[in-house]
């Protein structure tokens, strides 16, 4: 469905880290009970591979509310999944998507 709503132009991707359950990010400032899991967080970043990202962030992470860094390592690993994704960018690779 994302790929309907953006098509192919530029698309720079934000992750709010409180969009995961607490039980897998508990250092933010807004935690959302019943929130995504990491696993489904991931699957769903990879599955926007070959759009075209030039971009992105993780936002909202508080290392100061997690003494597990449990938080700090979940947006770490969005971060450099979006990284990977814009190596499949288009505006990378030069192909169309």
């Amino acid at each position: 469905r994302a790929r309907q709503i953006i098509g192919d132009g530029p698309t720079y991707l934000s992750f709010d880290i409180d969009s995961l359950d607490p039980a897998f990010a508990p250092g933010t400032g807004t935690p959302e009970i019943g929130g995504l899991t990491t696993r489904e967080v991931l699957d769903l970043i990879r599955g926007l591979k070959g759009m075209n990202i030039v971009g992105g962030d993780v936002v909202e992470v508080a290392p100061q509310y997690d003494s597990t860094t449990n938080t700090a390592q979940a947006g770490a690993q969005v971060l450099f999944e979006i990284l990977s994704l814009m190596v499949f960018s288009p505006a990378i690779t030069g192909r169309p998507a």
